[in-house]
This record gives structure tokens, sequence and C-alpha cells, in this order.
């Protein structure tokens, strides 16, 4: 620890009642190796507890389906039934042996899902969503002719959905993970609902951005009601862009705005704002110079909601704002609700570093830099330079998603270590 590189992202932080040994946290990643029948296997309880043994602070699973969903990575594993459980629960013991925490994000894919795929048809469920409005792009590659998106059947009773998550939340307590998190980003069901161009409902669950925030808030206190406020994390993406996703400006801030208060009064453990990515942000199909998404500085507008207290005393004194909002493994940074502000996509370590010293955030969230680097933390920790020297950033992308019939290992378990 004495030569990080990266001293404050490597330092300690409470979160709840659990104290992570760093503010390095590893991102979700959908790596499709969950084969077959979405259960978890020998190859994901490698990969994971590489990534423990490698030090990171707090481990957030790869999108994990509440239901069973023809999506276009067959091979997500999911956290519905027995077998599930027990093999996520080979994944957790062997993290927790290592040191490490770990949580499980909750998803529903709601329109990105295709009716041919066979968990969806297995299922006996048509592909829903807010409103019958398909989104663009898509590709199902295990489909003839790799089709895209279709046009969802609208959600008669979204409590139903609520009701698969809080059941999702169960079984992810009993396999024995540390805390659950809600992929509400990203195109997925939760993100649809928030979006006006994907939901276009005239009932309680659309039209007005409290309506619209209704889906994610009730689902949000149904992992609450089985996991307690402390053990749940909520992530988002305002920008939008990816899987066909952004509002206006105006609506974006008016919508983000009322449901990130609305789920910081919940007191959930951590919020994760996803920046705007340029290469998670493509043209809009059809188009061949206008982006999807919204860019705009997510931290700066919505992190005086997560961390009001620090930011009315940054604007008044930068002296006091620095003494009070250095880190203490005890108290965390200074800020009147117990929810940690986490930031996601396209921060280096010194970037994240600085902004942890500032007192802007509480962790940092990276994904690419975990999945080539298995002991990345320890990579800093051991004075590794913060700007990517010593840091594998050659990724093999042809090996992101698991393929039947291709060694699982690839891409996967096999990049090495340098500690």
């Amino acid at each position: 620890m004495a030569n990080s590189t990266a001293p404050h992202l490597s330092s300690p932080m409470s979160l709840g009642n659990l104290t992570l040994r760093n503010r390095n946290i590893m991102s979700s990643l959908t790596r499709s190796r969950s084969f077959p029948d979405a259960v978890p296997n020998e190859h994901n309880v490698e990969y994971y507890t590489q990534r423990a043994k490698g030090g990171a602070g707090l481990i957030i699973t790869e999108g994990t389906l509440v239901s069973q969903q023809g999506t276009e990575w067959p091979g997500a594993p999911g956290i519905w039934n027995e077998d599930q459980v027990n093999g996520w629960m080979k994944v957790t013991d062997s993290v927790h042996k290592v040191g490490g925490l770990i949580f499980c994000q909750l998803m529903h894919t709601g329109r990105l899902a295709h009716p041919d795929m066979e968990a969806q048809k297995q299922s006996g469920k048509p592909v829903v969503g807010p409103s019958a409005i398909a989104a663009r792009g898509g590709q199902f590659r295990q489909l003839p002719g790799e089709p895209g998106y279709v046009v969802p059947t609208p959600l008669e009773d979204p409590r139903t959905i609520v009701e698969e998550f809080r059941h999702a939340a169960i079984m992810a307590k009993k396999a024995g993970f540390d805390g659950v998190e809600l992929h509400s980003a990203y195109g997925h069901l939760p993100h649809q609902f928030l979006d006006c161009s994907s939901n276009q409902r005239t009932d309680e669950w659309g039209g007005s951005p409290e309506n619209r925030s209704k889906f994610g808030i009730e689902i949000t206190k149904a992992l609450i009601d089985v996991w307690g406020p402390a053990r749940v994390g909520v992530k988002v993406n305002p920008c939008g862009g990816l899987r066909d996703m952004g509002m206006s400006y105006s609506d974006t801030i008016m919508t983000y705005t009322h449901f990130l208060t609305q789920i910081s009064a919940l007191k959930v453990a951590y919020i994760t704002l996803i920046r705007h990515v340029h290469f998670l942000d493509p043209l809009i199909p059809g188009e061949t110079q206008m982006k999807r998404g919204t860019p705009h500085q997510v931290l700066a507008i919505y992190g005086p909601i997560v961390k009001p207290l620090a930011h009315i005393l940054k604007a008044h004194s930068e002296e006091a704002y620095r003494g009070l909002a250095m880190p203490s493994p005890e108290l965390g940074y200074l800020n009147p609700t117990p929810t940690r502000l986490f930031v996601n996509g396209g921060l280096t370590p010194r970037e994240a570093d600085e902004l942890i010293a500032d007192g802007a955030i509480d962790g940092a969230v990276f994904g690419s830099l975990w999945l080539g680097n298995p002991d990345y933390q320890k990579r800093l920790e051991r004075g590794m330079d913060v700007d990517g020297k010593g840091i594998n950033q050659v990724l093999d992308f042809k090996t992101f998603y698991g393929v039947p019939g291709v060694d699982p290992r690839l891409g996967y378990t096999d990049y090495p270590t340098a500690t």
C-alpha cells in the first residue's frame, strides 16, 4: 500500500455495515459463460475468485436475470431457481474465502429479448416492455438472419415484474451474496420505464417523471424489504445512448433529478452514476451523424443530490471542504445520508483518485480494466502507473461474450496477473 499510485482509491471505506478494503469496485460485465440453463459453473467461480484475489474492494456480478428471458446473451446467468442458487453459492463461498465482497446485479431485459430465442420460448411469456415500441438495433446471432429487436407486448401489470425482482433478491440472499444491485441502465427494463422514448403509457406508470420513476422505485423498495437499505445499490445511465435510449435534455434532467432524489431518500447503500462514454453512444440507426444519447455532466448535476452537504461546503470554502471530506474508514465522506456515490465510465485510476481525494465521489467503478487485469488493484498498490503503464489495456473482444462450443476460459480466466 505504501507504494500505491492511487492512495485514495486504495483506502478502505464503510458501506453500510460492510467494510470495503478499498474503493476500487469491479463493474458488472456481461460475459455469457453460464451454459447451460443460466447456471453459474466452475468457470464463473474461477473468474470472480481471480478478481477477489486481485484486490477488488467490491465485485458487482454481471447482469443476472430475475426470470427466464430470450436475451442476446444466452449464457447470461440467472437467479430464479435452486440450481442457479447452488451455482452462485460456489462463487460467493470462493470469493469470501479470499477476502472479497460480492453483490449480485439483478437484471430484466424487457424489450431487449427476442421471442424466437429458446429461453423465451421455454418461459411461455411474450417479450415485454413499458409500451409497444421496439428498440432500434439489436443482433441475435444465434437466430437465422441475425434479427434485431421486436415490438414488445406492453406490460399489463408492472407489479408482476417487481415481484420477480423481490423473488430474485430472496434467492440472492440464499446464495450468499453480500447485497444486490438494481440494473437500471443500458436500456434494460427499469431504464425503459424511466425514458419517455420507450415509455408512452398513460397510466400510473407513465407520463410524468414521477410516474415513469415509479417502476424503479417500487423495485428498489422490494429489494430493501428483503435486504435492508444498506445492502442495496442502484446503477443508472442518465446519458442513455446504448440500445436506443435517450430523451431531450430537459426531460432527462427532470426525470433523473426526481428518480435519484427518491432513491437517495430510501438510504440505499450506493448509487452508481454512469458518465457519457462515446463508444457506448452509437449513431442513430439510419442516420450518419446524429448520436442517440444525451451527453451531460452527470457528476456535476446529480452528485449534489446524493452528497448535498459536501457540495454546499465546497461552494463556500474549499479549505473546509477538503478538511472534512478527506476519507475515513469509519465515517467516510461528509454526507448527511448513508448513501455512497460511485461513478463509472471512462475513468482512469488517476482521475478516480483525484475525485475521491476531492470528496466528489466515494468510490470508482471500473469495467474493462478489471476484465483484462485480474489483479488490477494489486497492480496499483505495487506502484504501477495510474496512467496505464503496467496495466493491460489490450482486450480480446472476440472472446468477450461466451459462445457454446468454444473453450469458455479463452478471454475469460486466462488473462495473466503481474503480481
